[in-house]
């Protein structure tokens, strides 16, 4: 049971009685929960579970880079505080870029171009509202791209992807638009950004106009 985070109580109690007398596998990371009901512990979920036992945190990764990391976790203490800094194996150095900008859809044309002049996959992640307006912008300037959704099937190597659709998938190289609309768009929206921020296999790059949230000045 992979993003246990987002599950209910009742959903985790009727998948605690299924394995009653078997097991389970249940993955997840708090800080990622978006949903209303979303685990604020692992000890609550064992609880749902009626499971009682230790919990060991695992707070050494692979997969983002350091510097990105790093920055994405200036928003833990808002919304798991709970939770130990995680690190990466990776220090990656130069793999963050944020940049003030006059135009974000433009600049997050021009940033699709450069990213796309290397090597690997392109996720462009906004605020769901704005999605339709970067693909828009995008195919007027003639940038090869695929707009995530029911009816695409993700296989373009440049992505726009809103933000709510960026749970649990990763390229190698992310940009996000205007960060403080993601996080403005929901009730957990800081959670939401967490996600988006730890997308990045290689680089992320966050273009914004308006000011970044406060949380990540922290």
């Amino acid at each position: 049971m992979d993003e246990a985070q987002d599950l209910s109580a009742m959903q985790l109690r009727a998948l605690g009685r299924r394995c009653g007398t078997g097991s389970a596998t249940v993955l997840g990371d708090i800080a990622q929960g978006t949903t209303a009901w979303s685990a604020r512990s692992w000890k609550d979920v064992l609880t749902h579970l009626g499971q009682d036992g230790d919990v060991t945190e695992l707070t050494l990764g692979f997969r983002v880079p350091g510097t990105v990391l790093d920055y994405a976790a200036r928003l833990l203490p808002h919304v798991a505080p709970e939770l130990e800094r995680p690190r990466s194996l990776r220090p990656g150095p130069g793999a963050l870029d944020v940049r003030r900008v006059p135009d974000p859809m433009a600049a997050a044309v021009g940033a699709a171009r450069e990213a796309l002049a290397r090597p690997g996959s392109v996720g462009l992640i906004v605020a769901d509202a704005a999605a339709d307006a970067h693909a828009a912008a995008l195919r007027a300037a003639g940038v090869e791209h695929e707009l995530l959704g029911p009816e695409s099937d993700g296989a373009a190597r440049l992505l726009v992807i809103p933000a709510t659709l960026a749970k649990g998938l990763e390229y190698d190289h992310v940009i996000v638009a205007e960060p403080a609309a993601i996080a403005a768009a929901e009730a957990r929206g800081l959670a939401r950004l967490y996600v988006v921020l730890t997308r990045a296999v290689t680089s992320l790059t966050i273009l914004h106009r308006d000011d970044l949230p406060a949380e990540l000045a922290s």
